[in-house]
């Protein structure tokens, strides 16, 4: 609730599943939070545009099929159908949002963690209303110098937060990222590669997270409210 009992609308994410999983995977990896959380957000989930071209690591894990976002070589310096990404997820945006926000895991992550900079930079998400949050799990910097001189070209200023696992593969790189958001908000965990339960000193941090993005909400809905009544 907000101020005078009015109901603030939930935060409406998309959320962007990892590498060789789903959208039905990555819901099952969220539910892990508690359901006062889970309840507080909008969460839409979708699959990747392209079928699993190889192994998936989460095979005996979770059921398939499985999806992947984009290909790249073994340097993770160079993409395959980067653009075509780019142009599914505006589109899909267009018919399922609007959406406030991204919530990305691993490769949803990295993608999650760099529209931002691509969208302020006129590159990608140009039909659809400006990201203004985002929440990365196991994330990283894109690797292609090409997609990384536009995504981080100047320092984010949106609320994030950001979930680094002790013994995650990708801790450097998650570490990199973080630096190119104004005022991160970053939970540790001991895990690996994973979407973490939540303790209760990381609860603590999502839920003053959440009132934040409800704050700006409401801020924001009683702004157009009095522009309309001008």
């Amino acid at each position: 609730m907000g101020n005078e009992g009015t109901i603030v609308r939930k935060p409406r994410f998309l959320c962007l599943h990892g590498f060789r999983t789903s959208g039905e995977i990555m819901k099952i990896q969220l539910h892990k939070w508690p359901q006062s959380v889970i309840d507080r957000l909008d969460l839409v989930f979708l699959d990747a545009p392209f079928p699993c071209q190889g192994k998936s690591d989460v095979e005996g894990i979770f059921d398939p099929p499985y999806y992947e976002w984009f290909q790249f070589n073994k340097e993770f310096n160079e993409y395959t159908n980067f653009e075509k990404c780019l142009e599914y997820l505006e589109d899909r945006m267009i018919e399922l949002g609007p959406f406030d926000g991204l919530i990305g895991f691993s490769q949803g992550a990295i993608l999650s963690g760099g529209l931002p900079g691509l969208q302020a930079k006129g590159i990608a998400l140009q039909k659809v209303p400006k990201i203004k949050f985002i929440i990365i799990i196991g994330g990283a910097m894109f690797k292609s110098t090409n997609v990384a001189k536009d995504a981080y070209s100047s320092t984010m200023d949106i609320p994030s937060l950001h979930f680094l696992g002790e013994t995650d593969f990708l801790k450097p790189y998650g570490t990199e990222l973080i630096d190119s958001f104004e005022n991160p908000v970053v939970v540790h965990h001991p895990k690996g590669h994973t979407v973490p339960r939540l303790d209760e000193k990381s609860l603590e941090k999502v839920t003053a997270f959440i009132d934040t993005l409800e704050h700006l909400l409401m801020e924001e809905e009683v702004k157009i409210g009095e522009d309309l009544i001008m």
